[in-house]
């Protein structure tokens, strides 16, 4: 689990989580927090969380991930001077090269890549870059937006209108994607937002690992009524009990108070295509300067007014230009106001309040576990366990869904915790598909 930093306390909790899952013997997910340093930081390059899924033979996987939660965050900070969108995406093309020079350079990694989404609060609202299909969402009040696009076989197809017929679409395999950094010297990134941040909005990174288990009906629930500590948690609980299948990696995002809220009036729309530092000056503009200057000296000195005042002209204008060009207005490009972003974002909504049928998933969850830890043996406070059961009931008969949600949750985890430490145990004898 993250630590939380002092300094953001009282405006911002995370958690981060990463599992190997049941059926993977590596893990070959990253993933990345960096949380600015002072509220100078923030305005410059705000909060930047990072996931990537790596893959390839080997260990290759493994590292083109950790090239990249490494490359970008690194790449990022180096161009202060860009907007952030632009810093974003250079970064992410940076290290997409240098994944890509890695596995040229070793027979063992060639092919290898990673997903790569990346998520950055900055005052002016969540901003996203984005390769493959790990997935960034948005949870505001009752409703859970997906912020990025699937680079994947599935979501390609069904976007080119080609997977209208319900059979067709049922053919497509749903693991193969189609972006991604390091196979290839160039590719294409996904810039998203900004999107406007709401004291109580939570995001959540993840990789197909918990996608593919836990669907979206369920994803909203569960941040909704949970911490980000505990909803990690819970999440990599929940896409296990299904099978595990592949490595999972999570990270929710919660915003708590309004120093991270987007507010229009203090924050300065971004302007792409504009530098921090004034263009150089060319030399040309000196020497004539300098030749207007002396050639308006010598005619006063000579008696010549006429031509002293023609080179004084010349100076002046010269001195104009280069104060312009010094100190003028730089402003250019594109500016990203009054609602205008970068991308087509949201790609999905969902409504996340629970419904009875996942609390019924729940309830049955619930139940499998305690017979399952029953005929194993295994030590269980079952007092805290079989109350936070009977609170769920209560919870759920009184209409207080979120909070038979939450009890149902934590009920879960804490068998979960048992089921953790039964180190001696393979995970695939020990795996419970539910």
């Amino acid at each position: 689990m993250a630590e939380q930093t002092a300094n953001w306390d009282d405006c911002l909790r995370y958690a981060e989580l990463t599992d190997v899952g049941m059926r993977r013997a590596t893990n070959q997910d990253s993933k990345r927090v960096a949380i600015a340093s002072s509220q100078e930081d923030w305005r410059a390059s705000g909060h930047l969380f990072m996931i990537a899924d790596g893959m390839g033979a080997h260990a290759a996987g493994e590292l083109a991930s950790k090239l990249a939660v490494d490359g970008v965050p690194h790449h990022y900070k180096k161009y202060r001077d860009l907007s952030v969108p632009e810093a974003l995406q250079k970064a992410v093309v940076e290290t997409n090269a240098e994944v890509h020079r890695r596995g040229e350079a070793n027979a063992d990694f060639h092919n290898m890549g990673t997903t790569a989404s990346v998520l950055v609060l900055v005052p002016q609202g969540a901003l996203v870059a984005h390769v493959g299909d790990s997935r960034i969402y948005r949870l505001r009040q009752d409703r859970l937006e997906q912020l990025t696009f699937d680079h994947s076989l599935v979501w390609e197809t069904r976007a080119a209108g080609l997977a209208q017929d319900s059979e067709l679409a049922a053919t497509i395999p749903k693991n193969v994607i189609t972006r991604s950094l390091g196979p290839n010297a160039a590719v294409a990134v996904d810039i998203e937002g900004p999107f406007p941040v709401e004291v109580g909005d939570t995001f959540l990174l993840c990789s197909d690992g918990l996608t593919g288990e836990v669907p979206d009906e369920e994803l909203g629930p569960i941040l909704a009524s949970l911490p980000p500590d505990e909803a990690v948690q819970v999440l990599v609980d929940l896409a296990n009990l299904r099978g595990g299948p592949d490595n999972i990696t999570v990270i929710v995002v919660q915003v708590v108070g309004p120093r991270l809220a987007t507010d229009p009036q203090l924050a300065a729309p971004i302007t792409l295509g504009q530098k921090a530092d004034p263009p150089s000056i060319h030399p040309a503009y000196w020497i004539v300067l300098g030749v207007s200057f002396l050639a308006a000296v010598t005619m006063l000195v000579a008696s010549h007014p006429i031509p002293a005042l023609l080179a004084a002209l010349v100076l002046l204008v010269t001195l104009g230009l280069i104060g312009w060009r010094r100190f003028g207005p730089r402003r250019g490009g594109v500016q990203l106001s009054g609602g205008r972003r970068l991308g087509k974002g949201p790609y999905t909504s969902t409504a996340s309040p629970p419904s009875r049928e996942f609390l019924d998933k729940l309830a049955s969850i619930f139940r499998e576990l305690r017979e399952a830890a029953q005929e194993r043996d295994w030590d269980v406070d079952w007092e805290t366990f079989d109350s936070r059961g009977r609170q769920a009931e209560r919870a759920a008969a009184g209409g207080d869904k979120s909070a038979a949600v939450r009890e149902y949750a934590r009920a879960i985890s804490s068998i979960m915790d048992e089921f953790r430490s039964q180190n001696s145990r393979k995970a695939s004898d020990s795996a419970i598909d539910l």
